[in-house]
């Protein structure tokens, strides 16, 4: 079965993202870290994933696949002296999770490589859609993105499936972290 068209995702396609990675990442290690209590989590996965979203929709770096089925959300190359920042997440979450995923970033950006590199912060398909090799697609998007700018990826994962599931995709494992949950930092 062909891959379907491989679109830049725009501000129109932002509630059929987050509904995706919504429900892509239910079970996933580090959404269950930030957002742990079952009723709260679709309120507050989707302010953070909409959070994502709106912070790199402009800079077309969101590829999809049926307007959101699947999806990758990469950061461009930003220099050294830009940091993200959480002032727009801190609005929609309540003091915890916020210090959950303060935490987290912490500590992921502390263990990332020298910039510049395209990171790839977000790829997920919806489970209704899994099996197609839609991920794969939407990741090398934004691979091939990297690679005529002449830069590497580099991506972090909590999910010791994924680690597998990557490296046959040809990145490798540069760095390990084991708090505040077991990170896997990788590049290609």
């Amino acid at each position: 079965m062909p891959i379907p068209e491989i679109t830049i995702a725009t501000p129109a396609d932002r509630e059929a993202v987050v509904s995706c990675l919504v429900a892509a990442f239910a079970k996933d290690p580090v959404l269950r870290y930030l957002f742990p209590e079952e009723e709260t989590y679709p309120r507050y996965a989707a302010a953070f994933f909409g959070y994502c979203f709106d912070k790199r929709v402009r800079k077309q770096t969101i590829w999809t696949i049926e307007r959101g089925a699947s999806t990758a959300i990469w950061d461009p190359p930003q220099p050294q002296d830009e940091s993200p920042g959480d002032g727009a997440l801190a609005a929609h979450l309540p003091a915890g999770p916020l210090a959950r995923v303060a935490a987290y970033d912490r500590a992921v950006e502390a263990a990332l490589p020298p910039a510049p590199y395209w990171y790839l912060g977000v790829l997920a398909t919806h489970p209704a859609s899994t099996g197609q090799g839609w991920g794969h697609a939407v990741m090398n998007a934004g691979l091939s993105r990297a690679a005529a700018d002449g830069l590497p990826a580099v991506l972090e994962t909590s999910n010791p499936a994924n680690v597998e599931m990557y490296r046959r995709a040809g990145w490798h494992v540069v760095h390990t972290l084991t708090a505040p949950l077991p990170i896997w930092i990788m590049r290609q």
